[in-house]
């Protein structure tokens, strides 16, 4: 079973808070405001952990944001956001003086975007720093409640899988949300991120 040490932990949140910090920037152009975003913390769970953690985050429903991502190594991420905090971020993304009302119709557009714009942020600096070619498919953006969200992410427990969790915090103007961004990884993966981020380690020691 592969399980990263706390010095390989500290690498990995450096290299997600590098493309936190490129999301940040991208954003704030889009909203014209300052964004600051911070990955505080990072654990690695079995799929079959995950429930009671995900079932923590919300008592309504997620707003998720898919990607599936595959090179050295395959997985999945999915960004998740609560979908009261989900609004915040669009009606911040769109402008203030759009109406409650107007907001779901703009809902899952913003939300891919930010989806896009964060995952693809922390991707590419992952692929920089480790040295590596990640490909990524195309964002896919849903609603669920906390129960169907950790019912898919222990779907792949059979399988052996592995969920890294990275807590998120997102300050947009005076907005403050946390979220989750989740990588699904077999144990293949896992093991293959590992030797990565241990090559990483060693080039800058």
């Amino acid at each position: 079973m592969a399980v990263l040490t706390d010095i390989e932990i500290d690498a990995l949140t450096e290299i997600f808070n590098v493309g936190a910090g490129r999301a940040a920037l991208s954003l704030s152009e889009i909203v014209g405001d300052e964004v600051r975003l911070t990955v505080p913390a990072l654990e690695v769970l079995r799929a079959r952990a995950i429930d009671e953690r995900v079932l923590a985050m919300a008592n309504a429903r997620f707003a998720a944001v898919s990607q599936v991502f595959d090179g050295p190594f395959d997985a999945e991420a999915v960004l998740l956001f609560a979908e009261d905090h989900a609004l915040g971020i669009v009606r911040d993304m769109m402008g203030s003086q759009i109406s409650l009302e107007d907001l779901a119709e703009f809902e899952q557009e913003a939300m891919s975007e930010l989806g896009n714009i964060i995952l693809n942020a922390c991707l590419s600096a992952m692929a920089d720093m480790l040295g590596i070619t990640l490909n990524s498919s195309l964002p896919t953006y849903a609603v669920s409640s906390p129960r169907e969200i950790s019912a898919r992410l222990a779907a792949g427990e059979q399988d052996d899988t592995y969920v890294l969790v990275l807590h998120i915090d997102l300050l947009i103007e005076k907005h403050h949300a946390s979220g989750r961004l989740i990588f699904l990884l077999s144990s293949t993966s896992l093991n293959k991120l590992v030797s990565h981020i241990q090559r990483y380690l060693s080039g800058i020691a």
